[in-house]
């Protein structure tokens, strides 16, 4: 009896997940098949999730719509979790498009393009390869910082940290010149050893 109440359950979810998605795929990429699976993911979750909290059930409203509720909640959060996967962190500058320049004079344009071509190689010789990855994919291709911390299996915070030190070691690259940052006196003077 109690599995044939897990089964109907089951089968009651994994409608509401594919109701929910199928509302999803209307505005992302999901496919059919996509769906289908999503949705039995989803369900598993939600059953999972529904025996574990069960006596939290008030009764406020039908079980029905409590579990189907949580079958919802489950799909939209496999959606974001698959939308966030398949996202690919690009690892050098090479992939980065400069943003349009301003509209000015030549000089002005000149002046521009010298100072992108400058933070180009700043980010390929100053900034370590773990900084460069995370500054490329946050500051220049706009990847959430969440994403981020999740591929590199790190916290948010330590990923943020990353990131302003790589700013800050770019920032002090390009306002005071190579020879005179931190790095740039350490490897002048490992020059002059």
């Amino acid at each position: 009896m109690r599995d044939e109440a897990l089964r109907r359950l089951h089968a009651l979810l994994v409608r509401a997940a594919r109701f929910q998605l199928r509302s999803a795929a209307s505005r992302s990429q999901l496919r059919g098949e996509c769906v289908e699976e999503l949705a039995t993911e989803a369900a598993d979750d939600a059953l999972v999730s529904i025996l574990a909290h069960r006596g939290d059930f008030r009764g406020a409203s039908r079980f029905v719509t409590w579990a189907s509720k949580i079958a919802m909640f489950e799909a939209s959060g496999a959606v974001r979790r698959r939308s966030r996967t398949r996202r690919e962190l690009p690892l050098e500058t090479d992939g980065w498009s400069p943003p349009e320049l301003a509209a000015a004079g030549p000089e002005e344009t000149l002046e521009q393009l010298e100072w992108l071509h400058a933070l180009r190689v700043a980010i390929d010789e100053v900034l370590s390869e773990r900084q460069r990855l995370v500054f490329v994919s946050i500051a220049l291709n706009d990847v959430p910082i969440d994403v981020v911390a999740q591929k590199l299996d790190a916290t948010r915070g330590a990923v943020y940290k990353t990131l302003h030190d790589a700013r800050r070691r770019l920032r002090a690259h390009l306002e005071l010149g190579p020879a005179e940052t931190e790095l740039g006196r350490a490897e002048a003077a490992a020059r002059h050893r």
